[in-house]
């Protein structure tokens, strides 16, 4: 909630698309600071190669599992092979309708959202009604016999947080909203205490009926419920979860296309990413890059490493970002603030992410973390080359030139 409150601060103070690059760029980057470019440039590598790409897997991918689950009741994982073949099936999907029409898009986000707190309803119902009823055994265990090890606190924070990821969805389209400055901080006080009651009261459901080593086994947790609880009509959680999935996932492609088409504006990467196609008005170049780098990852990758690998990252990416509030706050006291955040907040932000980022290095010493540091710094050697010198590939004109009349893609404005 505090890291969506100052990320409202940014976006109506920086009304442009883009998120985190938008505020860094406005921030670091000038002809006097190359290095702030550099900054920049590393969050556009992450975000896109690793940050968007894999928030958008790990979703599809639980929503792979769960089409998968009631084929195999008997099995505790379901077999890899055909959850990874739903995976992308549903990637696919989604790219086909944001690249179709930015208003389908919308629409399945709202048909989905509203499946989604039926399924929420129907969990938290259930739950309650088990209560009623005396069965209160797995929810007055409360942490007992849980881990005590304060080096698992930050990789607990990350599993907990995931849940809450896509909050600051809405400051890579700023520039697509209406009334940003009053629509954007207005979504995030009504939305996230919706969310967190919301999330709170489904796991009340689950507990009232499931143990936590029942939990912890399950890899389709809202099936295991139905189970119980819906007998000859549990076919239908299934159902729910996998539209829940969805719609989580075509609202992270709808944000990380633009992330791609804002780092393009700025030369980041290749300008052809920031071309729309000419007739849907749709960022279809960004989008199938998008995709294509996320079907790649799910093809390693399996769902808790690639939560720990994504939430290292991303919170280094809020921490930057972060701080780049407090230097405008320095810097430039007079910017023009819509919505001015409570300085303390931001502190404290910061502060966790400090937390979040350095803690699981120090006192796990997982090889995750190595992998992810190694990723970002090897940005560097596409920088200087692409970005800095600005050298262009053989045949890359050509090659530009052929994906655009193939997509039907044009730039926004003439150049």
């Amino acid at each position: 909630m505090f890291g969506a409150l100052a990320y409202a601060e940014l976006g109506t103070s920086i009304p442009k698309s883009g998120g985190e690059h938008a505020y860094l760029m406005y921030t670091f980057a000038s002809e006097k600071c190359k290095l702030g470019n550099v900054v920049a440039f590393l969050y556009d590598w992450v975000g896109m190669f690793i940050l968007r790409p894999t928030m958008f897997t790990v979703m599809t991918l639980s929503l792979g599992t769960y089409m998968v689950k009631p084929f195999y009741p008997t099995c505790t994982d379901p077999p890899v092979l055909p959850v990874k073949l739903c995976t992308i099936a549903a990637m696919l999907f989604l790219a086909a309708v944001n690249c179709f029409s930015v208003k389908w898009a919308t629409y399945l986000q709202n048909i989905t959202t509203c499946i989604k707190l039926v399924a929420i309803a129907i969990i938290t119902v259930g739950g309650l009604y088990k209560i009623c009823k005396g069965n209160t055994m797995y929810i007055a265990e409360g942490f007992q016999d849980t881990a005590e090890d304060p080096s698992l606190i930050a990789i607990a924070f990350y599993n907990g947080l995931w849940a809450y990821e896509g909050w600051n969805n809405l400051n890579f389209v700023t520039e697509e909203l209406r009334n940003p400055e009053r629509n954007l901080p207005l979504a995030i006080y009504l939305a996230i205490p919706l969310t967190t009651v919301a999330y709170v009261l489904t796991n009340v459901g689950f507990f009232a009926v499931m143990s936590k080593e029942e939990i912890l086994v399950s890899h389709a947790v809202a099936v295991t419920w139905s189970n119980y609880m819906l007998g000859v009509m549990s076919w239908i959680m299934p159902i729910f979860v996998c539209f829940s999935c969805l719609g989580s996932a075509n609202g992270c492609l709808f944000a990380s296309g633009r992330l791609c088409f804002a780092a393009a504006r700025d030369e980041h990467v290749p300008k052809i990413l920031s071309f729309i196609q000419v007739k849907r008005l749709t960022p279809m170049p960004s989008i199938i890059f998008t995709t294509i780098i996320a079907i790649v990852t799910l093809i390693p990758g399996d769902l808790s490493t690639l939560i720990d690998f994504y939430s290292f990252s991303i919170w280094l990416g809020y921490g930057i970002t972060i701080l780049a509030l407090l230097i405008l706050r320095y810097k430039e006291p007079e910017l023009r603030r819509p919505y001015k955040v409570p300085l303390p907040i931001p502190v404290l932000v910061l502060l966790m992410s400090c937390y979040l980022t350095i803690s699981p290095v120090i006192q796990t010493g997982r090889i995750t973390f190595l992998y992810a540091v190694l990723f970002i710094a090897s940005g560097l050697f596409f920088y200087i080359p692409f970005v800095y010198c600005k050298f262009k590939l053989p045949y890359s004109k050509r090659i530009y030139t052929f994906l655009q009349l193939l997509m039907q893609a044009a730039p926004t404005k003439h150049e």
